[in-house]
């Protein structure tokens, strides 16, 4: 019988074939105390646990295919990262030395402790890394229980179905991946099969198998709760990442549906495609810059295979994410930061400076629960309360600043103090190069916009800066007083909102008239239903995920500004925008 799962979208397109259901690798695990002269005997378990998984890993990372996105491979460092943290092996110590828990019992005791503080964080992509921490955990639970042998993507053999009567007999049928959720590791599994997309009952929008199923650019659909557990092995399913939905033994009818809609999106790839290397020039002459956000150096390859012009945000938090409280010091920083100027081949690389603290927390001192992190310690505020810290970026980007074109991004500015003592940081981390004998080199500096405050203050921003960012997302959330991980008012949430609209129409012209650059690297960038109307805003500069910029391209080629610029004022002054964009 058809039915449907419904889940969170991640990656777009149509996926239909065979389902391989990747079984939970949660395992049960055994619960006594040992005695006091066990105690060494039960650590040294642990160790030879770890050490395997560790080997594992590397082993993966060793025999990586060349064709597997860097995602992986990062996540994969995650993995390491994780498995040696220092809250991890000191907790576990403590349970086996201290309750005389046997190991098991202790790695997930302590796996639980670690658990509740992911689940109080606000922020998506760092409590989507509890995943992360289960798959390590589990990965030891493993090797402590004999049983290391990770699973497989070879699906049972199976009769011909009605369905595959209306599949080309030469058609090698894909797999689509049905799981609780899907490790790093396990993406490397599957790499040598055929599979073409997949869906898991956790995750988000920033979970690592999001972000994998980006890179590959293929369908998925994370947060469909219970999949797992309604699909069979060997189901005929349909992954609709355009909709966020499985459909689960489809209707010969539907099949040839999905069939249908699955060579128009293949046609579509292949004429935005041919997009890559045409310029972004409207009908009426006005070019556009097209920029990518990046997470990590190895990024720049995705960006130039899309014809990226550069590099609009390189979200630097992520070199700081995952290491147990060490940050990363001043000499990985700037090979890191080198490393994607030299990866974009003289274009513009525009570094953001870290954007974390109060819910995303780098060590283990934890924020007042009472408080709303959303509106405490976090982005350019966390980098003036530890200015050592923040020198130590400076510094990094700086010295790459000398090997291309560097331009330094700060988040979430709102006050003048705060742009006065940025500006006089970063001129005392060029004098302590400078006294250091350190070649460093020439960099523009650019504030985001993302706080009304901010918005509503352009003339301190234009004075000071040599460009504006605007991040939609939190300026979207900030405007509204909407939190974007409650999902009770994820409804109020709305880009379209009159308000929301003029902020960024208002910035935009202010730029302009002030002959200062000015983009928007948030979500609403990469949305091709609202390149049109940022157009005749009047923006020139885009910033997004490199999945998203021929699609964007397309949309830009078939606009006349001049007849968007009127159409936009209308928006601008409905009560109602989002009915006028439907239209």
């Amino acid at each position: 019988m058809t039915f449907s799962v419904h889940g969170i979208t991640v990656s777009r397109g149509i996926a239909i074939g065979r389902a391989v259901l990747v079984a939970s690798s949660r395992m049960d695990v055994a619960h006594y105390f040992i005695e006091s002269d066990q105690v060494e005997a039960e650590l040294s378990r642990l160790v030879q646990a770890r050490d395997a998984v560790v080997q594992e890993f590397q082993r993966l990372q060793h025999n990586m295919p060349r064709d597997a996105p860097p995602e992986l491979g990062a996540l994969l460092d995650v993995h390491l990262m994780l498995l040696q943290d220092e809250q991890l092996g000191a907790g576990v110590h403590h349970w086996v030395t201290e309750r005389l828990y046997n190991a098991e019992w202790a790695l997930t005791t302590q796996l639980e402790q670690l658990s509740r503080q992911f689940d109080d964080m606000q922020d998506d992509y760092l409590r989507e890394r509890k995943a992360d921490l289960e798959q390590v955990v589990e990965r030891v639970l493993r090797h402590l229980k004999g049983a290391a042998q990770p699973v497989t993507a070879t699906p049972p053999p199976r009769a011909p179905r009605q369905q595959e009567l209306l599949l080309d007999d030469t058609f090698d049928v894909p797999l689509v991946l049905v799981a609780h959720d899907l490790s790093p590791a396990d993406m490397l599994q599957f790499k040598g099969s055929v599979f073409a997309g997949f869906i898991t009952d956790v995750g988000g929008k920033t979970s690592h198998t999001a972000i994998v199923a980006r890179s590959m650019d293929i369908p998925a659909v994370v947060g469909a709760r219970s999949a797992s557990q309604l699909v069979r092995q060997d189901d005929w399913v349909i992954i609709d990442g355009d909709a966020g939905v499985m459909i689960v033994d489809p209707s010969p009818i539907i099949l040839a549906e999905y069939g249908f809609k699955q060579r128009q999106g293949e046609l579509e790839r292949g004429r935005l495609a041919r997009l890559k290397n045409t310029p972004a020039v409207t009908l009426d002459g006005q070019r556009i810059e097209l920029l990518a956000n990046i997470e990590q150096p190895a990024d720049t390859a995705a960006a130039l295979a899309v014809g990226a012009v550069g590099v609009g945000l390189f979200r630097s938090e992520f070199l700081f994410m995952g290491r147990a409280g060490k940050l990363p010091d001043e000499g990985e920083q700037y090979h890191a930061y080198r490393a994607a100027v030299e990866g974009m081949h003289g274009m513009p690389v525009t570094i953001r400076t870290i954007d974390v603290g109060a819910d995303k927390p780098l060590d283990d001192r934890r924020a007042d629960t009472h408080l709303n992190p959303a509106l405490g310690l976090r982005a350019i505020r966390w980098s003036l309360a530890e200015p050592a810290m923040f020198l130590t970026q400076l510094r990094a980007i700086l010295r790459a600043a000398a090997h291309g074109q560097v331009h330094l991004l700060i988040p979430m500015l709102a006050h003048m103090r705060e742009i006065r003592q940025t500006l006089e940081l970063i001129g005392k981390a060029r004098a302590q190069l400078d006294a250091a004998g350190q070649v460093h080199g020439p960099i523009k500096i650019g504030a985001m916009i993302e706080v009304p405050a901010a918005a509503l203050s352009l003339r301190l921003f234009l004075k000071h800066f040599d460009f504006l960012s605007l991040g939609t997302n939190d300026l979207i959330q900030y405007t509204l007083a909407i939190d974007r991980a409650d999902e009770s008012v994820a409804h109020l949430y709305d880009q379209f909102h009159p308000a929301v609209l003029r902020l960024l129409a208002d910035t935009v012209a202010a730029g302009a008239r002030h002959g200062t650059p000015v983009s928007v690297c948030g979500e609403m960038a990469g949305d091709p239903t609202m390149t049109r109307l940022l157009l005749g805003l009047g923006l020139r500069s885009f910033s997004m995920h490199p999945s998203q910029i021929l699609a964007v391209k397309q949309e830009i080629l078939r606009a006349d500004t001049s007849k968007l610029a009127p159409w936009a004022h209308i928006v601008l002054e409905s009560d109602e925008p989002a009915e006028l964009l439907a239209g």
